[in-house]
């Protein structure tokens, strides 16, 4: 399949996803978009202590809740 059909198809399942799930695919494509491919020592300890927080707060998919949000793709 070449890129612009996988386009396609990724846009069609946009339309499926719900709301936490879009805002994280749009984190991460406006994220790409904007920044260096390379990040500061300081912003990848700021990422990772974010991450931190995150799974401290319970904003995480268990590996099985994973899995079953991958196979509805």
């Amino acid at each position: 399949m070449d890129l612009e059909a996988r386009k396609y198809e990724f846009i069609q399942k946009l339309f499926n996803v719900n709301e936490t799930l879009f805002e994280k695919l749009e984190t991460i494509i406006n994220k790409e978009a904007k920044e260096p491919k390379r990040i500061s020592l300081e912003q990848y300890n700021k990422e990772i202590d974010e991450a931190i927080e995150d799974v401290e707060n319970g904003n995480f998919y268990t590996q099985d809740e994973a899995r079953k949000i991958a196979s509805q793709w």
